[in-house]
């Protein structure tokens, strides 16, 4: 104690009036994490004891914007596990993010309900255009950085999701897609990877969208996971040279289902729906590839004399929905479907129904975009791997080559 208040009585004496506040500032937020990383880890720095619970594992630094400037701080790091400093905001760039597209559409007139609550509420009566406009220049800087990095290494993973957001465009209140790309890399680690809006989800988008991950370095992909998108399955095909895997959990009759199915089940009844439904789960339940296929043909045939429409789908679904099979089990949970990006399509649709119309297609990339960054920076300081490297390196260089439909 006596070393820390010597070390403030001399940043005191030498430090400038204007940069006293932030100098303590940063001497206080680096006091503190130290406290927290030595409650984490059972002893103080430097300390010998049994009761260690982890080793420290060097400093990263990072930029924390305060109201008395921008404060360098190093968070400590540890081997095991994590640490953020709970005074941090997580959240800050995107809260930055949300007031600048709230704004903009104040400024530019667009008086819906939840903007004129929400734009007092942040102080943001009177907001100038001048006010708006650095404050989206320097959201936008960052976001656009972080949107056209270089990818580098490969990444065999690729999940691909949509969801729709509300924007004004030419004096009409259009739905847009919000594309998010998010990838798994051969040492086991995810990042997102991509995002873009547009108007529909047809194959010239995608093949654009991929072509423009291809650009800054996107190779080794060898499965594309998403929802029922034909066009993007003709384009993963024709950019990436990788498999569609169509998702397991949006398959009818599991999820939302294409008119043709409705149709085949409507003749199961509701009770008969969920029978069907758990028959086909069976397929999934396999332990090994060859066992998935053939319970999945042997189901089609059993459902095929009451029930010949779902029967075809099924024949013509197969190798889609089981694409996923071909590679390694522990990946099975996490590559049979799109669940890995609900959790952030959940986050992006949370904030986006805050601002309920977008003013413009830049609004949407600036809010989403900034979501997507400080996500990317969680699972950067994650220490455990999203996929162990063992099981990332049985992928190999052909992984469907054990498949007959696959090779067919």
């Amino acid at each position: 104690m006596t070393d820390d208040m010597m070390a403030l009585r001399g940043l005191m004496e030498k430090s400038a009036d204007a940069d006293l506040l932030r100098e303590m500032i940063g001497f206080a937020a680096q006091r503190l994490m130290e406290l927290e990383v030595t409650a984490k880890t059972g002893a103080a720095f430097g300390e010998k004891s049994g009761e260690r619970l982890a080793q420290r594992n060097g400093y990263r630094e990072r930029d924390w914007e305060t109201r008395a400037g921008t404060v360098e701080l190093r968070i400590p790091k540890l081997r095991t596990g994590s640490y953020f400093p709970g005074f941090l905001e997580p959240r800050r760039l995107a809260e930055k993010a949300l007031a600048a597209v709230i704004q903009e559409a104040y400024v530019q007139g667009i008086s819906t309900r939840s903007v004129d609550d929400l734009v007092p509420a942040m102080g943001g009566s009177g907001v100038s255009k001048s006010q708006v406009s650095r404050l989206c220049e320097e959201i936008d800087e960052k976001v656009q950085a972080f949107l056209t990095r270089p990818i580098e290494g490969d990444w065999p993973y690729l999940w691909i999701d949509a969801t729709y957001v509300k924007v004004r465009q030419a004096g009409r209140i259009v739905s847009v897609a919000v594309i998010v790309a998010v990838g798994a890399n051969t040492d086991g680690r995810r990042e997102v990877l991509g995002l873009d809006v547009g108007p529909s989800e047809a194959e010239t988008f995608w093949t654009e969208f991929l072509r423009g991950l291809a650009r800054r370095g996107l190779r080794g992909v060898k499965l594309v996971v998403s929802d029922a998108h034909e066009g993007l399955k003709a384009a993963a095909a024709r950019v990436l040279n990788a498999t569609w895997q169509r998702c397991r959990v949006h398959l009818p009759p599991f999820g939302r289902c294409l008119r043709p199915m409705r149709n085949a089940l409507a003749h199961a009844g509701k009770s008969g729906r969920r029978v069907v439904s758990a028959f086909i789960a069976t397929a999934f339940a396999q332990e090994d590839a060859a066992a998935g296929q053939a319970q999945w043909r042997k189901v089609a045939d059993q459902l095929r004399p009451k029930l010949p429409k779902l029967a075809g789908f099924m024949d013509a679904a197969e190798t889609d929905v089981l694409a996923y099979i071909g590679f390694p089990k522990d990946h099975w949970s996490k590559i049979h479907s799109t669940n890995p990006l609900e959790r952030l399509n959940g986050e992006i649709k949370r904030r986006t129904e805050v601002v309920g119309i977008f003013p413009t297609d830049a609004a949407i990339l600036r809010l989403v975009g900034a979501l997507l960054l400080e996500q990317n920076d969680e699972w950067a300081v994650q220490r455990c791997r999203y996929m162990t490297l063992e099981s990332v390196a049985a992928i190999g260089d052909d992984p469907l080559v054990s498949l007959p439909i696959m090779a067919a």
